[in-house]
């Protein structure tokens, strides 16, 4: 049997989110079901909905920042039970064989992961679809436990903005000892700015805005660079070990390629697709620098990163909104008028 159930969808590229009924599985024998009590707002699903990488199936039920609570499980479940706390975020499967899921790297799965919404199941082919919605069932696999105490709206956005920033920050060993500058203060740079500073290390914001110092400084920013400023710039050349660039629009990397040290890396997570400027590759050389790329994070180390904020105390910052309210937020975020991250509230889907 499946189950009915009531969520907001977009039906084709140019169409704001409206509701839609559509139907999710039966649990299988390792399955969780959720009721979902919140979901994050990210820049992907505003993307995905209005078709800006390309290949979105409609209808659509974006949201890959879910938190809910255990309303079934199946007979081989075993981690989980009913009314536990738990988080989805943007995987529900992957092929689990490969070399990469091998290594708890699911979002590498070289089969492709199945994501929470606009993919395809792995069994059944049914289409996926996301946390806009009351409920959701989910292999246990690709569930993830919320630690007591840690409020759970703002702990919503750690399920994508958070596990983004965290996955580099823990590739590249950030420690106590580490100095790290982050570009770009929205959803997340933000989260980047708190979990560097709760690793220990010496943060930095890079931003083209003056105004943003005392929220940066708030957020666990050490220094404040305005990247616009020459003089500003060169006072930090050959500073920072790891820089991640959380810039979702195309914008020039020339310009913080001097400031990294010996071996530093520029991560970027916020931007896909191509990048002008060309890049001049002599700061890379003349340093032994790189510049990479990094995908959100695997299961284990998303479960790591909640246990840490949890430890820490690492919620995003959130404004807090009803659904019906959907369509005037992907505007205003898209104005970056949010500080950090909306969070919808799913009960409102019942008004």
């Amino acid at each position: 049997m499946t189950t009915d159930v009531l969520g907001y969808a977009a039906k084709s590229a140019t169409d704001d989110l409206a509701p839609y009924r559509f139907t999710r599985r039966e649990p299988r024998a390792n399955d969780v079901a959720i009721e979902i009590l919140y979901c994050g707002v990210c820049h992907s699903d505003l993307h995905t909905a209005r078709n800006d990488w390309g290949g979105t199936t409609y209808p659509v039920v974006p949201g890959h920042e879910i938190i809910g609570r255990v309303i079934g499980v199946g007979a081989e479940v075993t981690r989980f039970k009913l009314g536990d706390r738990v988080g989805v975020g943007c995987m529900v499967d992957s092929c689990q064989r490969c070399a990469p899921c091998g290594q708890g790297l699911e979002q590498y799965c070289e089969e492709s992961a199945t994501f929470t919404y606009d993919g395809k199941d792995r069994q059944d082919q049914t289409p996926t679809f996301g946390g806009y919605s009351e409920k959701i069932v989910v292999s246990d696999k690709f569930v993830l436990k919320i630690p007591d105490g840690l409020d759970i709206k703002g702990a919503a956005p750690l399920l994508c903005a958070g596990i983004t920033t965290w996955s580099p920050l823990r590739h590249w060993q950030v420690g106590e000892d580490s100095r790290v500058a982050v570009v770009g203060l929205g959803g997340l740079g933000h989260m980047a700015l708190k979990l560097a500073k709760g690793l220990g290390a010496e943060v930095t914001l890079f931003t083209r805005s003056p105004g943003k110092e005392e929220d940066a400084r708030r957020l666990g920013a050490d220094h404040i660079v305005i990247s616009t400023d020459d003089a500003q710039m060169e006072a930090v050349k050959g500073q920072f070990d790891l820089i991640i660039d959380t810039v979702p629009i195309e914008h020039d990397l020339n310009p913080y390629l001097p400031t990294l040290a010996l071996d530093g890396t520029l991560v970027l997570v916020g931007f896909l697709g191509n990048l002008m400027p060309t890049l001049n590759t002599v700061p890379l050389i003349m340093g032994r620098k790189s510049v990479a790329g990094s995908l959100i994070g695997g299961i284990a180390e998303t479960q790591e990163m909640l246990d840490f904020c949890g430890e820490q105390g690492i919620t995003s910052d959130v404004e807090v909104i009803k659904i019906q309210d959907i369509n005037e937020a992907y505007g205003r975020m898209q104005k970056s008028d949010v500080k950090y991250r909306f969070v919808i509230d799913m009960a409102s889907l019942k008004d």
